[in-house]
C-alpha cells in the first residue's frame, strides 16, 4: 500500500486552485479581478491527467480521490469556458 505523503496533496491543491484562477473562477489575489485564460487553465488541467496516469495504482486513497475530484470538477468549467 502506498504511503501518504502530504506534499501531493498540497500540490493537487495549488494547481487546482491555478487551474480555477484561469477559469476565472477565483479571484487574481493582486488585482481582485477575474479573469480567463483558457490555455493555461488547459496547461494545468493536461498536467493533472498526466499526473493522475503517471501515480496510478501508486496513490493512496485519499490522494487519488482528491486528484479524481479535483478533475471532475476542472475539466467541465474548462468545456463550457471554451465553449
Amino acid at each position: 500500500m502506498p504511503s501518504a505523503d502530504p506534499r501531493f496533496n498540497e500540490f493537487v491543491i495549488l494547481q487546482a486552485q491555478n487551474a480555477g484562477l484561469f477559469l476565472g473562477q477565483i479571484p487574481h489575489p493582486a488585482t481582485g479581478e477575474k479573469t480567463l485564460n483558457l490555455r493555461a487553465a488547459k496547461s494545468v488541467i493536461d498536467s493533472l491527467e498526466m499526473l493522475a496516469a503517471k501515480t496510478h495504482g501508486n496513490l493512496t486513497e485519499t490522494e487519488e480521490k482528491l486528484l479524481g475530484t479535483a478533475l471532475a470538477n476542472l475539466l467541465p468549467l474548462y468545456e463550457k469556458a471554451a465553449g
